[in-house]
């Protein structure tokens, strides 16, 4: 094979891929559905769920109080509770029954119960009790109100120690107070909000999961358009599977570059969410993440006959890759079964990877594993891609010679 030989098949390549990619922008922008999951959605979505989650933490959770001590010890208690930013006393009860009914109608979210000898167990130097009742539907409410009343109780709890101390200086009622000293530093997640956690993994299966809608959605119009139901047309231009994969996963990734900087650079800044990630390991992070997403999205689509079945394949399994990703649940504690799948879907390894780089600052080194991981998937499904497109392109043109022998 000659130089000149060689020189004409690499310009017919770039030719035909051309091609590929002009008509796959062009099936884009003129597909209404298609349009709304490639830009609307990730553009939308995310900005009215950063919206939604932008107070961080609840504030001013309900509570009802059912005080059988009526003492000066249980009212303290509960006005050290009530000036906390995250509990309100909204009601007082006269029995145990009245604020759990409170509690069933949604109007309060925990109970504080005071037993009648609250005061006279603390001033005989007894242990006192205090229980707390919390509805446990909701995790944020919870978290508010326990913090809340565990705090109290220790401050009270210090007070009533250091009444009844010997010490003759600030620094004996300090050392009484802590004997043991320490600060408590958060880190990653400085305010510990619910947003500045969650937002950065969501973000990241946004872009998956509508590049899998965008890339379904496409598919199954060229299955419902071509006369045999072919995912590709049999045009003389789409021959070659590295040519029309490698077009069309052009046309994707040039549409979502631009999503995903604005996904990962312009929201979190919008909304003040943390972000440590320096341009090298975001960029490095991310055009493996994109290009493992868009293959990953051109092998499922294979499987797509209608638009409609796309739908709900993504939909269905959205919350499923946010839980096995192990950033809502600890990856150790998930069954190796569900761990194995995880493996086989870019976002684990994207969400973990970005979660990394963009809260805690990570280098690429320090995400070495869900790097390399990435440009694997990427491999792997540009292969696979390849052979399902390559099955279709056969199946269509026996189809074909049947037709027209």
């Amino acid at each position: 094979m000659n130089f000149e030989k060689i020189k004409r098949i690499f310009r017919e390549g770039i030719h035909d891929m051309a091609v590929v990619w002009a008509n796959e922008m062009k099936m884009t922008v003129k597909d209404e559905a298609v349009l709304i999951f490639f830009v609307l959605a990730p553009l939308a979505y995310p900005l009215v769920y950063s919206w939604i989650y932008n107070n961080e933490v609840v504030r001013d959770v309900p509570v009802a109080v059912v005080d059988y001590s009526h003492s000066a010890e249980s009212r303290e208690f509960i006005r050290l509770c009530d000036a906390s930013p995250d509990v309100k006393v909204a009601y007082h009860c006269m029995s145990l029954t009245e604020a759990r009914n409170l509690v069933g109608l949604h109007q309060v979210n925990g109970v504080l119960w005071f037993p009648s000898d609250f005061d006279t167990n603390i001033n005989r130097g007894d242990q006192a009790h205090v229980s707390l009742f919390c509805d446990m539907s909701m995790m944020l409410s919870y978290k508010a109100i326990y913090q809340t009343v565990q705090a109290v109780s220790s401050k009270m709890g210090s007070e009533i120690q250091l009444s009844r101390s010997s010490g003759f200086t600030d620094r004996d009622d300090e050392v009484t107070l802590r004997p043991l000293d320490f600060d408590e530093v958060p880190i990653f997640n400085p305010s510990g909000g619910y947003g500045s956690f969650l937002l950065p993994a969501v973000l990241i299966l946004v872009i998956q999961q509508t590049l899998l809608l965008g890339i379904g959605l496409a598919a199954g119009t060229n299955r419902e358009n071509n006369r045999y139901g072919e995912l590709i047309p049999i045009d003389r231009h789409y021959r070659g599977l590295f040519r029309i994969v490698m077009g069309k996963a052009l046309c994707y990734f040039m549409i979502y570059a631009v999503v995903a900087a604005y996904l990962t650079l312009v929201l979190p800044k919008l909304f003040h969410f943390p972000m440590l990630s320096s341009p090298q390991a975001l960029i490095g992070l991310l055009v493996p993440y994109l290009l493992a997403c868009i293959f990953f999205g051109i092998t499922l689509s294979c499987l797509v006959r209608y638009r409609e079945n796309v739908m709900l394949l993504v939909v269905v399994t959205s919350l499923p890759f946010l839980f096995i990703a192990g950033l809502s649940w600890p990856s150790e504690s998930i069954p190796a079964f569900w761990k194995g799948v995880s493996w086989l879907i870019p976002s684990t390894f994207g969400m973990n990877g970005f979660v990394a780089v963009n809260s805690m600052g990570a280098t690429l080194q320090d995400i070495s594993t869900e790097y390399f991981a990435l440009w694997a998937q990427s491999l792997i499904y540009f292969f696979t891609s390849c052979l399902f497109y390559k099955v279709q392109i056969d199946r269509a043109i026996r189809q074909q010679n049947v037709e027209n022998p």
